[in-house]
Order: C-alpha cells, then sequence, then structure tokens
C-alpha cells in the first residue's frame, strides 16, 4: 500500500495497527519490523526550512556588522572633515588642547576632535588676532599616542570632553605671551562656576590688550 494511500485512507491504518499489536502480543513477527517491537518509520522529524533559515540569519547578521563598521567609519571620517573645515588658527587650539589632555597619565585611549560648541575672533592689528574656541573631544578606541588617527573610531561608551580655549595668534602663530588658556573637563562635571571662569579669563585678555570682549562676538555652531 502507497503512503499516500495510507493517508487518504486513516481507517486501513487503524486496521494495521490493530493487527500488528496483536501480532506483537502472540510473539509473532510484524512484518516490517521484529518481533514485539514497535518502530518509527523514517526517523525524527525534521524542519525541512532549518538550513535555509540558519543561513539567512548569518546572512542578517554579515549585514548588521558591515552596516555598523560602515556607520562608526562615516562618523569617524565626518569628525576629520569637520577639523579639516577649521581655520588653521583654531585647529592650532585644539592640537594644544588634545597635547594638554594626552599628557596626562590617566588618559588611556587616544582623542580626537568632535565638534565645535561655539567660537570668535577679533582682530587687534598688526596681523595680530584673538581666538575663542569652545569644543567638544572624543575618545577613540585607538591607544594614546598613535599618530594617525584618521582611522580611529570613536568610543561611544565614555563621555565627552568639554574644552575652551582662548589665546593670542601672531602671524598665524599662538604667542606664549599672554599665556594660552586651556581648560578640559568631562561633560558631565562642568559647573557654572567653571563656565563663568572661562569667560572671565579670555575676555580678561582681550581687555589687557583694549579690544572688546572677546566673548561678545561668540558664535555658535
Amino acid at each position: 500500500m502507497s503512503l499516500w494511500a495510507t493517508v487518504l485512507n486513516p481507517r486501513c491504518c487503524e486496521s494495521t495497527y490493530h493487527e500488528s499489536r496483536q501480532a506483537s502480543s502472540r510473539g509473532e513477527e510484524v512484518p516490517g519490523g521484529r518481533s514485539g517491537k514497535q518502530h518509527r518509520v523514517g526517523g525524527p522529524l525534521r524542519n525541512p526550512l532549518a538550513p535555509f533559515v540558519a543561513h539567512a540569519g548569518r546572512k542578517m547578521a554579515a549585514l548588521l556588522m558591515l552596516l555598523f563598521g560602515l556607520g562608526a567609519l562615516f562618523v569617524s571620517s565626518d569628525a576629520q572633515g569637520a577639523y579639516d573645515k577649521l581655520p588653521e588658527t583654531y585647529r592650532k587650539g585644539v592640537d594644544l588642547a588634545l597635547e594638554k589632555l594626552h599628557s596626562h597619565a590617566g588618559i588611556q585611549h587616544h582623542f580626537r576632535f568632535f565638534r565645535s560648541i561655539d567660537k570668535s575672533d577679533i582682530e587687534a592689528g598688526f596681523d595680530v588676532t584673538y581666538i575663542y574656541h569652545h569644543f567638544y573631544l572624543k575618545a577613540t578606541k585607538c591607544p594614546r599616542g598613535t599618530v594617525d588617527a584618521t582611522s580611529c573610531r570613536f568610543r561611544n561608551d565614555r563621555p565627552v570632553i568639554d574644552c575652551a580655549v582662548c589665546y593670542k595668534t601672531f602671524g598665524g602663530g599662538i604667542e606664549q605671551e599672554p599665556k594660552p588658556y586651556v581648560h578640559c573637563v568631562h561633560k558631565p562635571a562642568l559647573t557654572e562656576e567653571m563656565t563663568a571662569d572661562r569667560v572671565n579669563h579670555c575676555n580678561a585678555m582681550g581687555y589687557s590688550s583694549g579690544a572688546p570682549t572677546l566673548l561678545a562676538s561668540a558664535r555658535a555652531e
């Protein structure tokens, strides 16, 4: 009897099952099996789609990892582009802040410029300019001391470093007098008192030269 006949005629299966049970109880050999034993036909049931589902799952996981990597690379390159777009006199201030930050023994990872918050500059004449820049630095997955950090990806499990710098430039270079002001702190630790000290210090630098208030012309980004 064929498989389809068995499926379409359940009474046939029921009759065959009772006959097999009776033969088994009498110790007779059951057709298609051994005496007194029942056998599962065809082995354990398997899901025929299981290999395809597993393969699709692996492809999806690989695709998500690729998209995540591309996203991180895009953010990294975008930050590098933001740094490159800064005027050279502003980049020098960012470099000064990074130099001081990386000089601390407690810093384990390399930091990079993340984005500007606000900035201003006042031309005092005779090729002298006073610069103010408020910006964020962000930790990367590269160790401190990395020389070429353009491919270093940002870490998202660390708070950004909030920095404010102000300094005098002459001919595009940072002057050592008055001493450049650099203040950086983890953003969650920044207090109103610290912010006020920044304002007072940078404004005092402008006052000393007879220039107007340095922060009065600050431009939000």
